[in-house]
């Protein structure tokens, strides 16, 4: 289907998706008295109006309650993390018990494997995407040498084919399926934070499943971007941060997400602390952990109640928009970016190359950009138009137009900057 490229175009774009537009309830960055274009929300979202709001109310019951904040305030303290099993569970397509927030998403990824990778003789290895966000790389490396084993003995990284940007779904199940009988866990990012490439998390889960392999997910840039069914998925663990696009705050609280098959097992190993022991015995201060059959059986600590804050301020706007609507604006936006290039490429002897899959269903909001020379000058060049996008080693610029509050008037803007900068 023809796409209308024209400014008039996009100006009716943005007016068939008013409804998953929601640009008023967030704090647009601007320069000069003028707003920029924010594509950079696949690395921090923007803030909500309302988390200024959310975060003084906690800071006035601390200061009008003292320690009575936890059972007196607007949202009390003592079990505020519960406020978030309803919405989270909606967002990534679980049961409200099979999700928790708590600390922050490098952590959660560390006390995951602990309860999901148990190497044995035999099944000891690690499925992985190459080139996957280096926190997740050292958290694997990290974990396979607690184990005592050698990161080139134990991890088996999917790499795409040469002169391939992004990995074919048949590939990384036939390595599943290839190594089955030596691997404990696959463990992979739901989009990738490079290419941004939108797994088969349904295939790849059922694939491992069938060979009895456990099966994680690092949804750090899926959450918020696309639709996820993780319970539906039949996927053993997952976690994610908020502050990309969940809009929650740099450095917001990590969410995670247990099967409950799993979180109903209290006799799977794990890290116990106070605020993982069962609920109707916390305060009895006894010895002996006794884990909450719920995913939030993998707490260690109380509520982090200021950043937790911001979340729920950014989550209600999730709830209020919901992610049928973004995803189906999403789809657009991305494809309206797209065919702009394709039409800077065809007038200018297609100086850019998208490494982001072509295919809607494989990419979520981002794409990745590649350019035949100058690359990091083309990225001043934006950065000086007042276009806030990204650059990553060694050789693209990540832009992700998001639904929330992006428009397609704001990507034709963008597409008319890149063409001059080249």
């Amino acid at each position: 289907m023809k796409v209308d490229l024209s400014l008039e175009g996009a100006r009716a774009l943005d007016l068939q998706f008013s409804a998953a537009t929601r640009r008023g309830d967030y704090l647009i960055p601007g320069r000069e008295g003028k707003e920029l274009i924010y594509f950079c929300g696949n690395s921090l979202g923007l803030q909500p109006l309302k988390a200024q709001e959310y975060v003084l109310q906690e800071l006035a019951d601390w200061a009008e309650l003292g320690v009575e904040g936890h059972f007196h305030g607007k949202r009390p303290w003592f079990d505020y993390h519960k406020q978030f099993a309803a919405p989270i569970s909606r967002l990534v397509g679980a049961l409200p018990q099979e999700v928790v927030v708590m600390n922050n998403l490098t952590v959660n990824l560390h006390l995951l494997m602990v309860t999901f990778y148990r190497p044995t003789g035999r099944q000891y290895k690690i499925i992985m995407e190459a080139g996957a966000f280096p926190s997740d790389q050292y958290a694997v490396e990290t974990q396979v040498r607690l184990q005592g084993m050698e990161p080139e003995e134990a991890i088996i990284e999917l790499e795409p084919r040469p002169g391939e940007h992004t990995l074919r779904t048949e590939d990384i199940l036939q390595k599943i399926e290839e190594h089955a009988e030596e691997t404990a866990l696959v463990l992979m990012g739901g989009v990738n934070y490079y290419t941004g490439q939108f797994f088969d998390l349904k295939a790849i889960s059922s694939t491992a499943r069938k060979y009895g392999i456990k099966v994680g997910f690092d949804l750090a840039h899926a959450v918020g971007n696309v639709v996820l069914s993780l319970h539906e998925w039949d996927v053993d663990f997952a976690c994610w941060c908020s502050y990309k696009y969940l809009n929650s705050g740099p450095g917001g609280s990590s969410g995670v997400f247990i099967h409950e098959r799993n979180a109903q097992n209290t006799s799977l190993p794990r890290f116990g602390g106070w605020w993982g022991h069962d609920e109707r015995e916390r305060f009895l201060m006894r010895k002996g952990f006794k884990p909450m059959p719920t995913a939030e059986g993998w707490q260690l600590s109380n509520a982090q109640i200021l950043p937790m804050a911001a979340h729920l301020a950014a989550l209600e706007l999730f709830d209020q928009v919901g992610m049928t609507a973004l995803r189906e604006k999403s789809l657009s936006l991305t494809a309206f970016a797209q065919a702009c290039i394709d039409q800077i490429n065809q007038r200018n002897n297609h100086p850019i190359q998208i490494i982001t899959p072509t295919n809607t269903a494989e990419r979520g909001c981002q794409l990745s950009l590649i350019f035949k020379k100058d690359g990091k000058r083309i990225f001043s060049s934006l950065q000086q138009a007042g276009i806030v996008a990204d650059w990553r080693e060694p050789d693209v610029i990540r832009i992700a137009p998001v639904p929330m509050y992006n428009t397609f008037e704001e990507v034709w803007n963008f597409a008319r900057h890149l063409e001059r900068s080249l």
